[in-house]
């Protein structure tokens, strides 16, 4: 049939179903396809190469451990340092060189004891001049009594007048006052005689020794080539605890209350002991009261100076329970973290952020009550930035 001139010609828009559909172009496709396996490959490699090269965190750990006895029954615990009461650093009241000293560390000693001595050939000339002074006014004093009672005797027979009498005793009086003056200067020779020996001013053991034979020795120490001390000395039987215990738990403590010491030195001593003074004025900067306890018995082993921990008990002796038991843990391994208490338990290589529940104070430790068990690894002072997941690095 002919087409009509003015009819349009559509033959083109004729689907030709000769073709096949694998024949048409995918090239478009694969290349969508490409693009997307390559960027889930980049993802992927970027979080395992971000586990590989992001460095780890250096932190100190420390294990929950459980306490048992007397350490797990103490109702507040608290550090301190074993302090000599009597306690002294011993010098000459004169300046000079030591010529003698008689004792060494650990060496025990008398009240009174002469420790150690000056050179005092200046002194000692100086008390034979006062003595050779005191015994010329002696003789000049005889000479004037003997004058004044002859002539005490003269005058009662009318031989001389009461002026020649009142001259007689005013030299006698003068010889008197010239006799003590003497004495007296005698007196103050012997006492700077004698603070050139360096005595023990209370029974004790020496504790250092703080100059040698040879060096200059001042009372005040003037200079920097002179020492203050020759020895330091204390009393061993004074030796007490001084434990600061904090402000918020010393409603606690009370004077006599029933204690243990433990020095850190022999942790598997327990010597009992007692408080004996709770010194009236708190550490503005430290927030601590100090708290002074006596020993009730101790041994040779006790010592100035060593760090001890006292257990506090706030039952009698009766009361105590021996079998009780507590899971405790560093006081610094505690954080807080949105407003929990957790702590970062070592789970590997990383640290998970878990709550806890803590109880009383033990010392530097402190009681997990709920979150933890016997044997758990945690981070100790945890930085502010450490989270759960982050990788660790313990260090040595």
């Amino acid at each position: 049939m002919a087409r009509d001139a003015n009819q349009p010609d559509i033959s083109a828009l004729r689907i030709d179903k000769t073709k096949k559909h694998s024949d048409r172009p995918r090239s478009r496709v694969w290349r969508w396809l490409g693009l997307v396996v390559v960027i889930a490959a980049v993802v992927v490699g970027y979080f395992l190469l971000k586990e590989r090269v992001t460095p780890a965190t250096t932190v100190r750990v420390a294990s929950a451990t459980i306490i048992s006895g007397s350490d797990a029954e103490a109702d507040l615990v608290a550090a301190g340092f074993v302090v000599a009461q009597r306690k002294a650093e011993v010098s000459s009241k004169a300046t000079g060189r030591l010529a003698y000293i008689g004792y060494e560390e650990g060496d025990t000693v008398v009240v009174g004891e002469v420790i150690g001595r000056l050179d005092n050939a200046d002194f000692a000339a100086l008390v034979e001049r006062a003595e050779a002074a005191m015994r010329q006014t002696e003789v000049d004093t005889l000479d004037s009594g003997r004058n004044y009672r002859r002539s005490r005797k003269l005058f009662e027979s009318g031989s001389i007048t009461d002026v020649e009498l009142e001259a007689a005793e005013t030299a006698y009086q003068n010889a008197l006052a010239t006799f003590a003056g003497a004495r007296a200067a005698l007196r103050v020779a012997q006492v700077d005689m004698d603070n050139t020996y360096i005595r023990a001013p209370f029974d004790g053991t020496i504790l250092t020794k703080n100059a040698e034979v040879g060096e200059m020795v001042a009372p005040f120490a003037s200079s920097s080539s002179s020492k203050g001390s020759v020895v330091t000395m204390a009393d061993m039987n004074s030796l007490e605890v001084e434990a600061d215990v904090s402000e918020s738990n010393i409603h606690k403590v009370s004077t006599g209350q029933r204690c243990e010491i433990i020095l850190d030195a022999y942790s598997d001593v327990r010597y009992p002991g007692y408080v004996k003074k709770i010194v009236p004025t708190a550490d503005r900067a430290r927030a601590t009261v100090l708290t002074r306890v006596a020993f009730e018995q101790k041994d040779s082993r006790v010592l100035p100076e060593m760090s001890a921990r006292v257990n506090f008990f706030m039952r009698p002796a009766a009361e105590g329970n021996d079998t009780a038991r507590s899971l405790t843990i560093p006081k610094d391994a505690v954080a807080v973290r949105d407003g929990r208490t957790v702590v970062f338990r070592v789970d590997g290589e990383t640290v998970t952020a878990v709550p806890v529940r803590t109880g009383n104070d033990f010392g530097k430790r402190t009681e997990v009550l709920e979150g933890l068990k016997d044997g758990d690894v945690v981070v100790v002072a945890p930085p502010g930035k450490l989270e759960s997941g982050q990788k660790i690095e313990v260090s040595q």
